[in-house]
C-alpha cells in the first residue's frame, strides 16, 4: 500500500468504505464483512478463456473499461481467471498474471467497484468437457491430488489478495462444477471452505450448486452453517434456444427456424422443417408445448431462492446474457422479464458479459454494440 502522511490515512479511514481500515472495526464487532453488489458484470475472455498474452493482453483490459463500467452504473465486477493463466503445468506461478489480477483489483477499487475473483477453469475441471467429449480430463472430484491442488491454488492466491479489504473483494472458489454426485460437490465445499476460513475468516465467498450452477441442483447444495459471509450463485440461460440462438458450440445452436418470446418458443411449422436431430432438441425440452414467459422464470428461481432465506443469505444470479447475433427486440423482451425477477427478490447479478460475444461494449471500436441493452440494465431505457 501506499505510504501517506497519518494525519492523511486517518482521514482516509473515516470517509472510504473500500480500504482494510476503513471496514475494520464494523467486521471486527459483528463478524459480518460490508460485501454488499447488486448489477456487475463479467470482464470474461481476459484472464479466462483467452490465449492473448503478453502487449495485447495488457491492452485489453485497462483503467478506462473500470472508469466506463462505474460511470454506466455498474456496481461490481466478477473477474474469471483460468489455472493455465497463471501456473505453468509444473505449479510455477507466471508472473504477468497476477500482475494484471491485483491492477484490475485496484483499478476497480478506484472507482468504487466491488471484484469477485472466480477461478474459472482449472486443469482438473472444466464445465463443458464432458460437452465437448473429453469428460475424462475432469479428475476433480475422483482425485485427492486435484482437490489439494485447488486448495493449494487458493492458498497462493489469498497470500496476494488478503490484503484487500473484505468490504471489496470476494472469492468464487469453483466455476460450474460438474460433479456425478451432488454429494461430492457438497464434500469440496467443506474441504475448500475450512481451508480459506482458517486464512480468511471475515472474506465473502461466493457458492454455487451442482451441474453449471444449475437452480435446478440449489436445492441439493449444502451450506456451511453459521457463516453470514457467504453469497449463494446460480446461473441461468433459459431457454437456451433464445440465449444462445445460432450458438456454433451448442447443440440447439443448429436450430434455423424462428423463436418466440413470450409464449411456445418453436412454431409447428418450423418444428416440421427442422432436421429429425433438431426436432430430438426441440422435443427434449419441451420448445414446441411449454410456454415461456417472466412466470416460467418466476418458477424456475424458486427452488434458488428457497435455499437463500433458508440460511439469509444473499442470491445472486453470475451469469445470464443473450448471444450478440439473436434478434434484440427478442433479447430486450427476455432481460426485461429476468430485470423484473431479479427486482422482485432482491437477486444480485452479472450479465455475461462485458466486451465478448454476449457483450454490449466494443473493445476495437471503443464504443458500445448494444446502447439499448445498457440502458434496459441501467433502468433508464424509454
Amino acid at each position: 500500500m501506499r505510504k501517506v502522511l497519518s494525519i492523511l490515512a486517518v482521514a482516509a479511514c473515516a470517509v472510504l468504505t473500500f480500504t482494510a481500515c476503513g471496514n475494520k472495526g464494523k467486521s471486527e464487532e459483528t463478524g459480518v464483512n460490508n460485501f454488499r453488489i447488486q448489477r456487475g458484470t463479467n470482464v470474461s475472455h481476459w484472464l479466462s478463456q483467452s490465449e492473448e498474452r503478453g502487449e495485447a493482453r495488457r491492452k485489453h483490459i485497462q483503467e478506462d473499461d473500470f472508469a466506463r463500467l462505474a460511470s454506466i452504473g455498474f456496481d461490481f465486477v466478477r473477474l474469471p481467471i483460468d489455472e493455465q493463466q497463471f501456473w505453468d503445468e509444473k505449479g510455477n506461478k507466471l508472473p504477468e498474471a497476477w500482475e494484471l489480477l491485483e491492477n484490475a483489483i485496484r483499478q476497480a477499487e478506484k472507482h468504487q467497484l466491488r471484484t469477485i475473483v472466480d477461478l474459472h477453469i482449472i486443469r482438473s475441471h472444466y464445465f463443458n468437457a464432458s460437452l465437448e467429449g473429453k469428460g475424462e480430463e475432469n479428475t476433480l472430484f475422483s482425485s485427492e491430488k486435484a482437490q489439494q491442488d485447488l486448495v493449494n491454488m487458493w492458498y497462493q492466491l489469498s497470500d496476494v489478495l488478503k490484503g484487500y479489504s473484505v468490504d471489496s473483494v470476494a472469492y468464487e472458489f469453483m466455476n460450474e462444477p460438474v460433479a456425478d454426485d451432488h454429494e461430492q460437490w457438497n464434500q469440496l465445499i467443506v474441504k475448500v471452505h475450512k481451508a480459506l476460513r482458517e486464512r480468511e475468516p471475515q472474506r465473502t465467498l461466493v457458492i454455487g450448486s451442482n451441474l453449471w450452477q444449475g437452480y435446478e441442483t440449489m436445492k441439493y447444495l449444502k451450506v456451511p452453517e453459521g457463516d453470514k459471509n457467504i453469497v449463494l450463485s446460480f446461473h441461468y440461460y433459459n431457454p437456451m434456444i433464445l440465449t444462445h440462438y445460432g450458438a456454433w458450440w451448442t447443440p440447439i445452436g443448429k436450430y434455423k427456424g424462428k423463436v418466440n418470446y413470450p409464449g411456445v418458443l418453436v412454431s409447428k411449422e418450423d418444428y416440421e422443417a427442422s432436421t429429425d436431430s433438431v426436432k430430438a432438441l426441440l422435443d427434449e425440452s419441451h420448445y414446441t408445448t411449454q410456454v415461456w414467459d417472466i412466470d416460467k422464470i418466476r418458477a424456475d428461481f424458486k427452488d434458488a431462492i428457497a435455499v437463500a432465506k433458508k440460511y439469509d443469505l444473499q442470491l445472486f444470479c453470475g451469469e445470464w446474457g443473450v448471444y450478440e447475433p439473436v434478434d434484440r427486440e427478442l433479447a430486450y423482451r427476455w432481460t426485461k422479464d429476468m430485470l423484473t425477477v431479479f427486482k422482485e427478490n432482491n437477486i444480485a447479478w452479472t450479465t455475461w458479459c462485458y466486451d465478448a460475444d454476449f457483450g454490449f461494449w466494443d473493445q476495437q471500436k471503443n464504443d458500445f454494440k448494444d446502447k439499448h441493452l445498457v440502458e434496459l440494465l441501467m433502468g433508464t431505457a424509454e
